[in-house]
């Protein structure tokens, strides 16, 4: 989905601009144990935010072709931990080829009609179960928001048996 899309659909924003400063740095600091807990490399992205459209196209574009775990493999780091401007089409091309992976077919199939409707209904589909941001998961008619609630999803995918 396009959280964007999302966000504009259903008048929310980003935690990023909140406009309660409490909240915001308060946000930031659960990010920052988040990270910790994980282990996890974290540098808040000088670019940030960002337009991801060409981003989540090519996403969707590495899934057709079967290549999404590379290029999340490199695409993550690149936002969350190098600083990387992913709004930018050769910052994308970039790290998507020093994935190893062919940046110029990518970002040709992100354009496609296919790609773009696939995207669109993807996000539509999304607002209209309820999303309103990221995370949110999805287990049969249920509706988990956020990184901490993953044990209930997990709880619910046993409960379908499909973990």
């Amino acid at each position: 989905m396009l959280l964007g899309g999302v966000f504009k659909a259903t008048g929310n924003q980003s935690p990023a601009v909140q406009p309660c400063e409490a909240k915001r740095s308060y946000g930031f600091l659960e990010l920052q144990r988040w990270v910790a807990h994980l282990g996890v490399p974290f540098a808040a992205n000088p670019h940030f935010p960002v337009n991801t459209l060409l981003l989540m196209r090519t996403a969707v574009a590495a899934q057709h072709a079967g290549v999404f775990e590379p290029f999340h493999r490199a695409v993550y780091p690149a936002f969350w931990a190098e600083g990387e401007n992913l709004g930018e089409p050769e910052v994308v091309g970039r790290v998507v080829e020093k994935a190893g992976l062919d940046a110029r077919a990518l970002l040709e199939a992100a354009g496609s009609p296919d790609v773009k409707a696939e995207l669109r209904a993807a996000t539509e589909e999304a607002v209209a179960r309820g999303a309103f941001g990221a995370p949110t998961f999805f287990v049969g008619d249920e509706m988990f928001f956020g990184n901490d609630r993953l044990d209930f999803v997990e709880r619910a995918l046993v409960e379908l048996g499909k973990a």
